[in-house]
Formats: structure tokens, C-alpha cells, sequence
């Protein structure tokens, strides 16, 4: 494998984090990074205007440290100078990359004619591209595509390479319309006519990768240098450790066990206590449980307890006891009566 380098920067794995609207916050990033095989990880999509202002938001979702590298930091937008200015915001504020979004499609974003309406005006899209690639010192600048807007609008594979010729360093991009949303198939042969458009950048392929075999797949059918994965990570953040074993070894390491697939829910649980707050880790963690527990079957109890947990020592508690049952191997149906008779108590309490 070719190694991706973009810029002056040399990625140890060709794997990244994509940015999880919701999700990929710093204290997930560090989980991910701490099971091995990130190569490079990107923020949440970041407003301009917010990250200008500095506004509590923006801030959270820019939030880094010095475990959290190399970070790219993805802008989203249309307005050239304020996209200007936040990059190099970011540039000064712990960003090794700088990303711009060109292919969420939530209607939020493209009618700010941000996300993918940037694919629907690519001679407007490449000069606002060529003003910010030349307002960064050292951060080199990036960008996320989708295929096009729908199937009348196929523009990836030209768009990339005028973006190439303006500065762009790396192209990362979906093998879906925006029309498609998240339906259907990732199509593997529009990443590879990206791939085959550019001159020397490298092209990060994106969708659909569940499994280490998933990634094998799309960098041996596309020819992309490396792959991008999202969801799949928030269940099973040691994708990436698995993934670069696969390619590297042609082996895959054991699955983690149960002990160490809740040490890192807590450790998940206690990030978010210190990079947000108490209250907010509670909150996110009752919906961030299910990502986890999909691998963690029979869990009836564990999601049960979970969606009621008030404090810090009630989720250390609600771990403990689940290792406890798991290790009795008691049924499910046991599971659902312990969790109900402890959702009693604590609606009691």
C-alpha cells in the first residue's frame, strides 16, 4: 500500500474516523485512537460563524488535546470569507487538516449552500475552494464529496480534479448521490472514476464499510488509497485496529472481550464528564449505550438500566452488576426481570 500522505503529512494508517454528526466528539475520538489503527480523525461539522464567535457549541465540537492527533477539522459553507477566516481559526487552534464538507446532504446544512448544494455550482465552489486553500499557513486543505447531487448531476470525478489543480490535498468521497441520502449501495465504480480523475492526490473512499473485508473490498475494487469509516466505528471503535491488522497481516485480532468492551464504555462515559459536563455525559451516554451494546448480546439489563442512570456511581454500578450476571451466565429472561424490578427501585427512589 502506498502510503497517504496529505501535504507535509504522513498518515501511520490509511484509515480515518469520518465525522459523525452527533457522535464524533473528542471524547469518542480518543476511544477510537485508543484501540488502535486511526490514521487520521475529523471533527463534527463545524459552522463557521460559530467557530468565529467562539460560541459554546462550536467550541464543544472542536474541542481537542494532545492525545487527539493528527485532527482534521471539517468547516462547512458557502460564504468564501468567513470559511476563510475559520480555517484558519482552525489552523491556530490544533487542526492538522482542514476539511470542507461537499457532501452532507441534511437540509440544515445545504440551504446555508453548504454540504452537497456545493456540488450543484462547481465553477463557483472551485474559486471559493482556491481562496481558502490560499489563506492557510500550514494546515493543508481537504474535501468531502458525494457522487454529485442525483444521477443527472455526476460532477465528483471532474470537480476533484480542478480541486486537485487549486490546492486541495486530498479528496475524500461517498459513493452516493446527496439524492440518496444514506439509501441503497455505496457504488464502488464512482469512487474508482474519482480515483482515476486525479493526477497524484490521494482519494479516500467512504460508505458502507462494516468489516475489515468491507475495506479490503473498496481499496482493491477502487483503487483508493485509503478508507473512511463512520457508523460502524460508534458500535465497534476497534474497527480500525482490526481493519489495518487485515490489511497488513491478513489476520483480525480477537473480538475484545466483554471486561474490556465496558472499561471502554466508561472510559467513553468519563471523557465526556471531563470535556463537557456530568450532566450532558448522562444524557448522551442513555442514547450512546445501544452503539455498544449491539455486540454485547444478551444486554437486555444493561440497555434497560442505562436508559434511567442518574449518576456517575449508578452507571459504574449498573457496569459492575451486568459483568456480575454475565459472569453467573444467566438467561435473558432473568436479565429483563432484574432490569425491571431495578427500574422500579430507581423510579421509587
Amino acid at each position: 500500500m502506498q502510503p497517504v500522505v496529505i501535504g507535509k503529512l504522513q498518515l501511520k494508517t490509511p484509515l480515518l474516523l469520518a465525522p459523525i454528526a452527533g457522535y464524533c466528539d473528542l471524547s469518542f475520538r480518543l476511544i477510537a485512537r485508543a484501540c488502535g489503527g486511526v490514521g487520521l480523525a475529523v471533527t463534527d461539522l463545524l459552522c463557521p460563524e460559530g467557530v468565529l464567535r467562539e460560541n459554546y457549541r462550536s467550541m464543544q465540537l472542536a474541542a481537542t488535546n494532545d492525545e487527539d492527533s493528527p485532527l482534521s477539522m471539517q468547516l462547512y459553507g458557502g460564504d468564501v470569507e468567513k470559511l476563510c477566516e475559520a480555517a484558519r481559526w482552525c489552523e491556530d487552534h490544533g487542526a492538522d487538516v482542514v476539511d470542507i464538507n461537499m457532501g452532507c446532504p441534511v437540509d440544515k446544512i445545504t440551504k446555508r449552500d453548504g454540504g452537497s448544494k456545493l456540488l450543484c455550482d462547481p465553477d463557483r465552489t472551485v474559486k471559493m475552494v482556491e481562496r481558502v486553500a490560499a489563506s492557510l499557513k500550514r494546515a493543508p486543505l481537504t474535501a468531502k464529496l458525494r457522487l454529485g447531487w442525483d444521477d443527472t448531476c455526476i460532477v465528483a470525478p471532474q470537480l476533484a480534479r480542478r480541486l486537485e489543480e487549486v490546492g486541495v490535498a486530498m479528496i475524500t468521497i461517498h459513493g452516493r448521490t446527496a439524492a440518496m441520502k444514506f439509501t441503497g449501495q455505496a457504488r464502488l465504480d464512482g469512487i474508482a472514476q474519482v480515483v482515476q480523475a486525479v493526477q497524484s492526490i490521494p482519494v479516500i473512499g467512504n460508505g458502507d464499510i462494516r468489516s475489515p473485508r468491507d475495506a479490503e473490498r473498496m481499496m482493491k475494487v477502487t483503487g483508493c488509497r485509503g478508507v473512511m469509516i463512520g457508523r460502524a466505528a460508534l458500535g465497534m471503535p476497534w474497527i480500525f485496529r482490526d481493519t489495518w491488522s487485515h490489511l497488513t497481516t491478513g489476520t483480525i485480532p480477537p473480538e475484545p472481550t466483554l471486561d474490556e468492551k465496558c472499561q471502554m464504555m466508561r472510559q467513553h462515559f468519563h471523557n465526556m464528564i471531563r470535556y463537557r459536563s456530568e450532566r450532558a455525559a448522562i444524557i448522551e451516554f442513555r442514547k450512546r449505550v445501544s452503539w455498544y451494546a449491539k455486540t454485547m448480546h444478551p444486554c437486555g439489563m444493561l440497555k434497560e438500566e442505562m436508559r434511567l442512570f442518574e449518576s456517575p456511581a449508578h452507571f459504574d454500578d449498573i457496569i459492575r452488576r451486568f459483568l456480575d450476571w454475565r459472569g453467573r451466565g444467566s438467561s435473558e429472561t432473568s436479565i429483563d426481570h432484574h432490569a425491571a424490578h431495578s427500574i422500579a427501585e430507581v423510579t421509587a427512589q
